[in-house]
């Protein structure tokens, strides 16, 4: 199972939880038939080597996000933590929405964050679909003990016969339909002979009760829509909140970790498997389900409604865009599995909701990248210095480490020359007080190579600044006795105009200027950020290995990656810059 960011785990309430649990042995008579399946599989079955069990359980029906890789790392860690098992389960009870595509993205996400699903030489990879039959049988347990129903009401009829939050619900007119009606009907269901809303198997519940998910919920609905694994074999399909509690029992979890939305739907989850287990099909070592905030990040929306109308209304290039929440979109930024792991474990887990602050995500990914990245230096806003009294035609080689602080990795070299590109920003005609780099008569240090002082500039017609001069002193090298003769408060970087290398740069920021876009049903394509990507072109310095996934960072100016996935031409991607500069 893997990945670990953290020897010593933060602890939580869940660990709390599952602490408590297993210093009183709760599980200790827990079996596990090496497969799921009900009482009859599980009854003979030998004890579970598996301390606990968890899962992951997305539906196949769009591409993971961040708010999704905090549900991974937690049930598949929780479950390494403690010596268990996290199965990955798609819940694909929805036909109308789900791919295969989907699914194997979402197996490759996983996969990629650094987790698997194996366990004691079994691989835990489950579809609810592999449970229809169960399901199917479990709902006519449920009729044959007269605590399900075939209802003829249309969805609208229901849903105002259900009541409000402060007014009972109202009996359906077929809720006390006889058994063998139901059954027959339900049947008739499974058959295919009914079209589309015109039956559907609701629980028998309580109508009056003050939890509106409790008032004869619809279990079962009709559904003739093609399925991405077993066709048009079942023309009915169950309800999630029905399906969710059968497959963590079939599938012997201990500890169903869900956001809190579902917490008002626990009620409903119990009730489903204590009938079942009270009918004898389902083991009595039942799964508990426990809540947790879900993810909440500023500059951020992850509804799957919103995100699909940034791809088609073509706000962003596609789901995969590094500007998009989705793993597949941070990873084309640059972001590595450590560093979103990492987010996930300093951002805890807690009963309350909040706001991340989006800089904590980022700065994850600066910590992880730190250590590791080689550095470079690279020019995106070109200007050119000219050093007018270095000869024409001439260069020389100038080293800085790969990496300030691992010299073990060696040094780097590239040429200094007549003509250099620098920053724009690092020349000033008229500068204000504390600005330390180039502007007339002031000396900076080119950094690994010369002092230089300004001498003057040029300017196109519109008073644009294109060329700045300079002289260099010739006796302060980097690394040279008379490095330290001279005394200046500003060293900028550069690179040599007939050396460096030619690169298109896309310059990521966030998407939405607002920390909440979504918030009191605002629209929020109203505070799409317009400056939220730039391409540029620029220069890096030559010698650099310029390759699908490889990363630098650049000296002053933040984590660049190679776009593996550009079409057509090399695009290195600002992963992030070297600060927060939402502050």
């Amino acid at each position: 199972m893997s990945a670990s960011n953290s020897d010593v785990p933060v602890s939580n309430f869940l660990r709390t939880i599952i602490e408590n649990d297993l210093s009183a042995n709760k599980f200790q008579n827990k079996r596990w038939a090496g497969r799921p399946g009900p009482l009859s599989v599980q009854q003979d079955a030998p004890r579970d080597s598996a301390r606990i069990r968890t899962r992951f359980p997305p539906e196949p029906n769009g591409y993971l996000h961040i708010g999704h890789a905090k549900s991974i790392c937690l049930n598949f860690g929780l479950a390494r933590d403690y010596g268990g098992e996290c199965h990955l389960r798609f819940d694909d009870t929805n036909p109308e929405k789900e791919e295969q595509a989907y699914v194997d993205s979402i197996i490759d996400t996983v996969k990629w964050l650094g987790f698997d699903w194996n366990y004691d030489g079994t691989e835990h990879l489950y579809f609810a679909s592999d449970y229809f039959q169960f399901f199917y049988e479990f709902a006519l347990a449920l009729i044959e003990s007269g605590d399900a129903y075939v209802d003829e009401q249309s969805p609208e009829q229901i849903r105002e016969n259900r009541g409000t939050l402060t007014a009972p619900g109202v009996d359906s007119p077929w809720r006390n339909r006889p058994v063998e009606e139901t059954l027959t009907l339900f049947r008739e269901m499974r058959a295919g002979k009914h079209p589309n809303g015109s039956l559907c198997l609701r629980a028998k519940v309580d109508m009056k009760s003050p939890n509106i998910n409790m008032r004869d919920p619809v279990i079962y609905r009709i559904r003739h829509e093609a399925h991405h694994r077993t066709g048009m074999d079942w023309p009915i399909y169950p309800m999630y909140t029905f399906a969710h509690p059968l497959e963590d029992a079939l599938e012997m979890i201990t500890h169903s970790i869900c956001t809190l939305e579902f917490e008002d739907q626990r009620p409903f989850y119990d009730w489903v498997i204590d009938k079942l287990i009270a009918l004898g099909h389902l083991p009595e070592q039942r799964p508990h389900q426990y809540e947790f905030a879900r993810l909440n990040l500023n500059h951020v929306v992850t509804s799957k409604r919103r995100l699909k109308r940034l791809v088609d209304d073509h706000f962003v290039e596609g789901w995969d865009d590094p500007r998009m929440p989705t793993i597949m979109g941070l990873r084309r930024r640059g972001y590595t599995p450590e560093a979103i792991r990492l987010f996930c474990e300093r951002i805890g887990v807690s009963k309350a909701d909040s706001r991340i602050d989006y800089n904590i995500l980022e700065q994850a990914l600066r910590d992880d990248l730190d250590p590791k990245v080689d550095r470079a230096v690279a020019v995106l806003d070109p200007i050119r210095l000219i050093i007018t009294n270095y000869p024409e035609g001439q260069s020389e080689l100038c080293q800085a480490p790969k990496h300030p602080h691992n010299p073990e990795q060696g040094l780097r070299e590239f040429p200094f020359s007549r003509e250099l590109w620098i920053e724009r920003e690092d020349f000033m005609e008229n500068p204000p007080k504390k600005y330390f780099r180039l502007f007339p008569d002031n000396l900076v240090r080119l950094k690994y190579a010369y002092i230089v002082k300004c001498t003057g500039f040029k300017q196109d017609e519109d008073g644009n600044v294109i060329e700045v001069y300079a002289e260099y002193l010739p006796d302060t090298k980097s690394g040279t006795p008379g490095a330290a003769s001279v005394k200046v408060k500003g060293t900028i970087t550069w690179v040599s105009v007939p050396h460096a290398d030619e690169v298109e740069v896309k310059l990521y920021d966030r998407l939405f200027t607002v920390e909440n876009p979504d918030a009191g049903g605002q629209d929020f394509l109203e505070f799409i950020n317009p400056d939220s990507v730039k391409t540029v072109t620029g220069f890096i310095e030559p010698g650099t290995t310029i390759t699908p996934g490889a990363r630098w960072q650049f000296e002053r100016l933040g984590y660049f990656y190679v776009d593996g996935e550009a079409q057509d031409k090399t695009v290195i991607n600002r992963s992030t810059t070297l600060r927060d500069n939402w502050v």
